[in-house]
């Protein structure tokens, strides 16, 4: 678990635990305006962020980490920056089993980043491997250690182990943040402080009691439900969480109220909108949504030097606003092809794509250079295959070329596609289809971090 501030300080602190489907942006941000001074995102598995894009969505004012499938993995913002706690790695207590792993892989993260780095474990059998455990932890150089008092097999039924978490407490010099006291325990704000003497911890990190209510840690008691439930759905419209995730939520936070009328609206809900409508905010859903998307609107009118992006000289490229419909095109035939080959018969070296992709929207706009002349088309499109495809038409009409459309005669391709059966497998003209495929290995600026980065075969 990574935190993005040196400062950030465990002592005496007020904790979101890490849970998981519950601890998105609208959780952690309401947990902060009620009192939390630490909140813990949801567990995360480490290959999933390795997938990931950033992108700076400036619609709304967020950090988002988007996987290969356009969904948003992680979402951050401003409010939460100095307090947000990134938890990665193995889902429960998988590495429990394997002390080497935990201190190899803790060791790296504190030698590889300037950020402190914590650990969150359960307790083990016996109080002596436990403390054998935590104090070969503490000696990777972690900012602090999360304890939940329970053994791996135990569930919230079973009682909290608070003579362990002390006696961890005790034993080590780092601080020690308590958890798994919500059922017995923690009850309302008071409850938090009195966690914390029995465990002897330097701070408590609270999971289910602020999963049901999250103005438990407020110091003045518990918010009505309702006002809760609607302050969190306002973040959620506002952050466009996803709406299963927020009626997940919003589930667990009405719990036995699960068959009131409310209840059965929530449980029949089916968008955001349905959402805000069975809890009296359908006019905010709409007032939000129309300024979000007045907003999307206003940003995508924006020249490419407005909006901060690269773009060429105007005077030396040649723009079209075209797209390509692979409908329109015979199976194995594409204008990039077409291209290619009247590159070769001139003797000209072989197109060269630029490609950019804008964070607002995630679409593609790509520039092809051949003999020195640049062109683009002004609509963006979906991917980067179909935005390299439009740059190609751009310069086949340009230079009214065939481009391969059906009804259009490409005699050099659709001969080199009936030769190819009689070459050698092996040799050098065999292969030269597969230059096409070459053209994909360039840079790809993602707008987001400015960085040149190698993608093949897109």
């Amino acid at each position: 678990m990574i935190v993005n501030s040196l400062s950030l300080c465990y002592h005496n602190k007020l904790i979101l635990a890490p849970m998981v489907r519950v601890g998105t942006l609208p959780m952690r941000l309401l947990a902060l305006d009620y009192g939390a001074d630490i909140v813990y995102c949801e567990e995360l598995i480490d290959l999933k962020m390795l997938q990931c894009k950033r992108v700076v969505n400036e619609v709304l004012s967020t950090v988002d980490f988007v996987a290969p499938d356009d969904r948003v993995v992680f979402r951050t913002c401003k409010r939460e920056q100095n307090r947000v706690v990134f938890q990665m790695g193995g889902m429960g207590a998988a590495l429990l089993s394997d002390p080497d792993k935990i201190e190899k892989i803790l060791s790296t993260l504190v030698k590889g980043t300037c950020r402190p780095v914590t650990c969150k474990i359960r307790i083990l059998p016996s109080l002596e491997d436990t403390l054998n455990l935590v104090k070969r932890i503490e000696r990777t150089g972690i900012a602090a250690i999360a304890v939940h008092g329970r053994k791996r097999e135990e569930r919230p039924q079973h009682p909290v182990s608070c003579d362990v978490i002390k006696a961890i407490a005790d034993a080590l010099s780092i601080p020690v943040i308590a958890n798994g006291g919500s059922h017995d325990h923690i009850q309302q704000y008071l409850d938090i402080e009195d966690f914390r003497q029995a465990t002897a911890a330097s701070s408590v990190m609270v999971a289910r009691a602020a999963m049901w209510n999250p103005s438990i840690f407020l110091k003045e008691g518990l918010r009505p439900l309702e006002e809760v439930m609607q302050k969190y759905i306002r973040y959620a419209v506002q952050y466009d969480n996803h709406y299963t995730n927020t009626k997940y939520c919003l589930c667990q936070m009405l719990r036995e109220q699960l068959e009131s009328p409310q209840g059965r609206l929530l449980h029949a809900a089916q968008s955001s909108q349905e959402i805000c409508e069975a809890f009296g905010l359908g006019a905010f859903y709409e007032e939000t949504t129309q300024q979000l998307d007045a907003r999307r609107a206003k940003l995508l009118a924006r020249t490419p030097e407005e909006a901060g992006e690269p773009a060429e000289d105007a005077s030396g490229v040649i723009k079209m606003a075209v797209r390509f419909d692979r409908r329109a095109y015979p199976p194995q035939i594409t204008p990039k092809m077409c291209l290619l080959e009247w590159c070769r018969r001139e003797k000209l070296a072989q197109p060269v794509y630029e490609t950019v992709q804008r964070p607002l929207d995630r679409l593609f706009c790509s520039v092809v250079t051949v003999a020195e002349q640049k062109y683009q088309s002004t609509l963006w499109d979906k991917s980067k295959k179909l935005a390299e495809q439009a740059a190609a038409i751009v310069c086949l009409r340009s230079q009214g070329l065939p481009e391969g459309r059906l009804g259009e005669e490409s005699p050099s391709l659709h001969k080199r596609k009936r030769e190819a059966p009689d070459q050698d497998p092996g040799s050098p003209r065999a292969q030269e289809p597969a230059l096409s495929g070459e053209l994909c290995k360039k840079p790809f600026v993602d707008l987001a971090s400015g960085e040149e980065t190698p993608l093949e075969g897109r």
